[in-house]
């Protein structure tokens, strides 16, 4: 198949997974089981996209300043930072990672 193909066959699923959303009825979408589910696939898609982010180094898998930076500010929000004040603390982590020579 060509790129175009492979765009167009993308773009259908898409457009079929929002239609098909809009057929589920609203007595599922608004039991109490449908919405624990859909909780747990979020925090379980961002999770999958922060460890990616954190220790994905093209094919391989890493331990850098990132992690460091990772644990920093997990740390922070366990202890209920201020937003702001957690992605200070991991660039903070991250900066002094990489002067003690972390990749």
């Amino acid at each position: 198949m060509t790129l175009w193909a492979w765009i167009l066959a993308a773009c259908l699923v898409a457009f079929g997974t929002k239609f098909a959303g809009y057929l589920v009825p609203h007595s599922l979408l608004e039991s109490a089981g449908f919405q624990r589910a859909s909780r747990a696939m979020t925090i379980g898609l961002l999770a999958a996209l922060v460890a990616t982010n954190a220790f994905a180094s093209r094919q391989a898998l890493t331990l850098d300043a990132r992690a460091l930076a990772l644990l920093a500010a997990g740390v922070a929000l366990w202890r209920r930072a201020p937003f702001l004040l957690v992605v200070i603390i991991g660039a903070v982590a991250a900066a002094a990672g990489r002067l003690l020579g972390l990749p």
